[in-house]
């Protein structure tokens, strides 16, 4: 097979995981219906990836690691436009995350979580945070960050569904504010800006 066809084949086999995973989670995606919605043979997925789970990893690797890059005040801002505002079509237009969460009944999809989560966004939440209980605080601010962006793009609530981030900015400051106890700037930012 050439190198063209065999990326190809790679990336639609990643593109048909990516939904699976987000809309059913890592127990109900089997190896049989990835290779059925991509027309290939099911061996072909662990030649090119190793494993189900290696597949899982790569298919779920685009939580984007840049939200650590940039001022500090402007880390809630970045996290509202990647956690909520971000477009993840490609996920059936569900964040990376969602997959993951469909997938926590799995050990190793919640050890997932836990790092991508806890050991980045909620950590550079804490040093955010001013006054005791920090990693409590970042963990309130984190989970309340993470269930606007499922009731907005998995449950589509209509006020979220329809809100802009300017119409979220003045709510995310203070909630954000409050929680970290210092004002937060930079809220107010529509995705791409």
């Amino acid at each position: 097979m050439p190198k063209r066809d065999r990326e190809a084949t790679r990336a639609r086999l990643l593109e048909a995981a990516r939904l699976r995973f987000s809309r059913e989670g890592y127990d109900a995606t089997s190896v049989r219906d990835l290779a059925k919605d991509t027309g290939v043979d099911a061996a072909l997925i662990f030649r090119y990836f190793g494993s189900k789970k290696a597949l899982f990893e790569e298919a779920t690797a685009d939580i984007p690691g840049d939200l650590l890059e940039g001022p500090q005040e402007e880390l809630v801002a970045r996290m509202v436009r990647s956690v909520i505002f971000a477009d993840w079509t490609g996920y059936g237009g569900d964040h990376p995350l969602v997959a993951m969460l469909r997938s926590s009944a799995h050990e190793d999809a919640r050890q997932r979580i836990r790092d991508e989560v806890c050991a980045t966004y909620v950590r550079a939440l804490a040093d955010l945070a001013e006054g005791e209980d920090a990693e409590l605080r970042a963990e309130l601010l984190s989970a309340w960050l993470v269930g606007l962006g499922i009731l907005r793009s998995v449950v589509g609530t209509p006020a979220l569904a329809g809100a802009t981030a300017g119409d979220l900015a003045p709510h995310v400051r203070a909630v954000a504010s409050g929680l970290l106890g210092r004002p937060m700037s930079g809220t107010s930012r529509e995705p791409g800006q």
